[in-house]
């Protein structure tokens, strides 16, 4: 029986833990072969691991995407392991503590938040598309946040502009590239149990109840829940579908009161 991802090569950026340790395997199950691209190599190579156990192919790829010159190597390497690339699942991502209101957030932290959210996003397309092309075409798959779309009166403002900016960015490559064969789509997770929501938020317990209260399906998402909607945009299925920006929320950007 065939995979949904028979034959492809995915590259996923932030791919050592949360949701881009759980597409690495899920991706490689469904028949992908997985370059699994972290800043830590050594959690790149567990989720491999996994991947493998799991009876898929992968390879690991320490890339800081922030860099341009890591992500252009890191590139080079999976097009010479796999020879080739179909889907690039833009993951990786960084949501600092010391991240508040555009009236109290250093300008460190907006240069790191926007290094890895934006730039990190475009150095990947950069050198990714070249090889989507070279292939035939592809799925681009940008990781944005349902904060792009409201607004929050506890805020992260670096974070919610850089994830208003992929989604702009998103739409721009849709129209760019679909003549050529690659739809470009980013998915809106609401709050999802990753170790980057849950190192400071389950220790809060009225930080986690206020979160809570907001979400119609009264529970955090999972990062199988955003995995689940990725598998879509890397495979065939979702051929016709460009310039989305899926909402993954369990409800949380519908609800009023």
């Amino acid at each position: 029986m065939s995979k949904r991802l028979d034959g492809k090569v995915v590259l996923v950026t932030g791919a050592g833990s949360g949701m881009g340790a759980e597409a690495t395997v899920r991706f490689a199950k469904e028949g992908a072969k997985v370059v699994a691209c972290d800043l830590n190599l050594e959690a790149a190579k567990k989720s491999v691991d996994a991947a493998e156990a799991a009876g898929g192919k992968a390879i690991a790829v320490a890339m800081n995407v922030a860099k341009e010159a890591e992500v252009k190597a890191g590139i080079e390497a999976a097009v010479k392991a796999f020879g080739k690339l179909d889907v690039l699942y833009n993951n990786a991502g960084v949501f600092p503590s010391d991240d508040h209101s555009v009236v109290d957030t250093e300008e460190k932290v907006w240069d790191f938040v926007y290094a890895v959210n934006v730039k990190g996003i475009a150095f990947v397309c950069k050198y990714g598309i070249p090889e989507l092309l070279a292939a035939g075409g592809g799925s681009i798959i940008n990781v944005a946040s349902f904060v792009a779309l409201v607004g929050c009166s506890v805020p992260q403002d670096a974070y919610t502009a850089s994830k208003g900016a992929v989604i702009a960015l998103t739409k721009s490559l849709a129209v760019q590239y679909g003549p050529k064969g690659i739809r470009t789509n980013a998915i809106c997770p609401g709050p999802i149990e990753t170790p980057l929501l849950t190192a400071w938020l389950f220790k809060e317990p009225a930080e986690k109840a206020k979160r809570l209260n907001r979400i119609p399906m009264g529970r955090f998402g999972r990062s199988e829940d955003i995995v689940n909607a990725a598998l879509y945009l890397a495979s065939d299925e979702s051929r016709w579908t460009n310039g989305l920006a899926m909402v993954v929320d369990g409800g949380i950007t519908s609800n009023y009161f």
